[in-house]
């Protein structure tokens, strides 16, 4: 394969991998000691990407589980008053990292399962809570060694090699460093990895899509758990020697200042800011104490005030800066839209005139405000139901009872012959029902080709293992594929790698359908699609609606734009204050006097 068929980050690596391995050769012991110290928490860091600023969950409890990973390491290094049935494990590097990941994974699984439910500021309070709990724990067990630690581990031995040396550490944790940042991209580029990044579109809209947020927050927090673990099983075997204060509440939070500093938007800003923190704490605490005549911990307040004005210069940290002044605003390393992939299967569409969907007397009620009161309409296949009022009138809430991100206070909804009570949006997905938002909802930071596949979410299997192996990729070529075929449908296909944020208002609208289209529906509950659109766009919208209808598809339309509506659907049902007004066709519609009391102007 030739450098110009290989991804930016093959280059990166490629590139790397010849100038870490001349380093040891030329670098004095000190500064590959210093290098070794990088690499360690560089991998800690990189956790807190994936965590913080991929998933938007911000954490300050990732050194526990480095300390978690390097007290496991000691324990069974040491091999002291070993229980007789781990005895066997003592001395081995190997069950210091198994043992260490297992217990890991499971001490994350237990607090991530009590913490990661929680919102705004409780998340980080909560890891506050944790972190200090599991840092003062390690200080208070008797086998651990107490306040004192564990001291006495051999040199870690790997096939029978010695790593006794910082040289020989170095090459092994530089390499441990490059595989998880492959790991990392590969599963960020995949089905798994855009569910982790639709968290920070919000819940409503990656639940609607089918991604199910608790299991993709729960994924993030292992996979950063993971990272931290392996870095304590390197930091144990390069300090041979482990007490709790490397493991306290501030490391934790200088583990967030490097991600800060280096980008905690950017995979690569784990390395950088690990590198910039370590070689200017370094570096301070050599000279502050000369510049200011005493001792004290001077460089924490100059990070405080770094950190500062980073939010204010370069808020995307020294990666985002960078990627700034190169002219990067694209996502770097955008999949590549495969020439031909197998199609995805399709679910059987009703016939025509099969009922989908049945609403019956639903009322939704917020304390002493009826949003809706006893409505009840009907939606079949191959049909396109208009539903019109004045602001206020109880249409988005609604379509949000439809779509299962609320429920109804009292009565019905049946999708299918099947009553929804029980089902999640992400349920109403999977059976077939997809929406788009009166408020556009999507990752601008994304591609357009990216935000769209979101849609198809349910219609791949392969989990975070696969991804990070890429053992995904003819599922992912279908799913990108088919991504793209939304895409040229509505008229969006010349924009695969525009990033969604730039897009105009109505071309967002656009792309929030393409998204619904990828989910392979049967109904589609549009909330107002046709706002911020131009006339020819409208016209467009509205053919690609009726080949829609042609093909069997029921549409459900929220709409303020009457003469979009009245041209297109074949019935109109109008609500004012939460209330049916009126239904039938709209020629009748438009003459009704009510109506036209209520939304239409009024009558002469």
């Amino acid at each position: 394969m030739t450098m110009a068929k290989l991804s930016n980050t093959a280059r990166i690596l490629l590139a790397l991998v010849p100038v870490l391995a001349a380093l040891p050769l030329v670098l004095p012991t000190y500064q590959i000691t210093l290098a070794n110290n990088i690499g360690i928490f560089s991998l800690a860091t990189l956790g807190l990407i994936l965590l913080t600023g991929v998933g938007g969950m911000t954490s300050f409890g990732q050194a526990a589980f480095v300390g978690i990973g390097a007290y496991t390491t000691a324990y069974f290094a040491v091999g002291v008053d070993l229980p007789p049935v781990l005895a066997w494990l003592g001395g081995s590097p190997w069950s210091g990292l198994l043992v260490g990941l297992a217990l890991t994974l499971a001490v994350a699984a237990l607090l991530g399962a009590l913490t990661l439910r929680l919102s705004g500021h409780y998340l980080p309070l909560g890891t506050i809570a944790w972190g200090l709990s599991l840092s003062y724990l390690f200080g208070n067990l008797e086998f651990l060694g107490g306040h004192t630690g564990l001291s006495g581990m051999p040199a870690l031995s790997l096939f029978g090699i010695a790593l006794d040396r910082a040289e020989g550490l170095f090459y092994l944790i530089w390499a441990v460093l490059l595989v998880a940042v492959l790991v990392t991209l590969n599963l960020l580029d995949s089905r798994e990895g855009r569910a982790i990044r639709a968290l920070r579109g919000g819940q409503r809209m990656s639940e609607s899509m089918g991604v199910n947020s608790f299991r993709a927050k729960m994924t993030a927090f292992l996979v950063a758990a993971a990272f931290a673990s392996v870095a304590g099983w390197l930091y144990a075997y390069t300090q041979r020697f482990v007490s709790p204060a490397p493991f306290s509440l501030q490391a934790g939070i200088d583990f967030m200042f490097m991600a800060l500093i280096g980008g905690v938007g950017h995979v690569w800003g784990a390395v950088i800011g690990a590198t910039a923190v370590t070689v200017l704490k370094q570096g301070l605490q050599d000279w502050l104490p000369h510049l200011l005549g005493r001792t004290g911990n001077f460089e924490s307040i100059v990070f405080g005030l770094l950190i500062v004005a980073l939010m204010q210069w370069a808020p995307g940290g020294i990666a985002g800066w960078l990627a700034g002044r190169l002219g990067s605003h694209r996502r770097r390393n955008a999949p590549a839209v495969p020439a031909a992939a197998d199609p995805l299967p399709r679910r059987t569409l009703p016939k025509p005139g099969e009922l989908v969907l049945e609403v019956q007397r639903v009322t939704r009620k917020f304390g002493g405000l009826t949003a809706n009161n006893n409505i009840s309409f009907t939606v079949k296949a191959g049909e396109i139901l208009g539903v019109i009022g004045p602001n206020g009138a109880g249409k988005s809430t609604l379509f949000n009872q439809l779509s299962r991100v609320d429920t109804p206070t009292s009565g019905e909804i049946r999708f299918r012959g099947h009553a929804i009570n029980g089902l999640t949006a992400r349920d109403m997905a999977g059976a077939g029902l997809s929406r788009t938002f009166q408020h556009v909802k999507l990752l601008p930071t994304m591609t357009v080709l990216e935000n769209v596949a979101i849609g198809a979410h349910r219609r791949g299997t392969k989990g975070v293992v696969a991804a990070a192996l890429r053992l995904d990729r003819d599922e992912e070529a279908r799913l990108l594929a088919e991504a793209r075929r939304q895409l040229i449908r509505v008229g969006l296909g010349d924009l695969l790698h525009v990033e969604a944020g730039s897009l105009a208002l109505g071309q967002q609208r656009i792309l929030e359908i393409a998204r619904a289209l990828c989910s392979d529906p049967c109904l589609l509950l549009l909330d107002e699609p046709a706002a911020g659109l131009r006339h020819l766009e409208k016209q467009a919208l509205a053919t690609l609606l009726e080949t829609l209808r042609d093909e069997g598809m029921a549409i459900l339309l929220v709409e303020h734009d009457m003469d979009f509506v009245m041209g297109l659907v074949d019935r109109v049902f109008v609500m004012e204050f939460g209330q049916r007004i009126a239904e039938g066709l709209p020629e009748t519609i438009q003459t009704n006097p009510a109506v036209l009391e209520a939304y239409l102007g009024g009558v002469e």
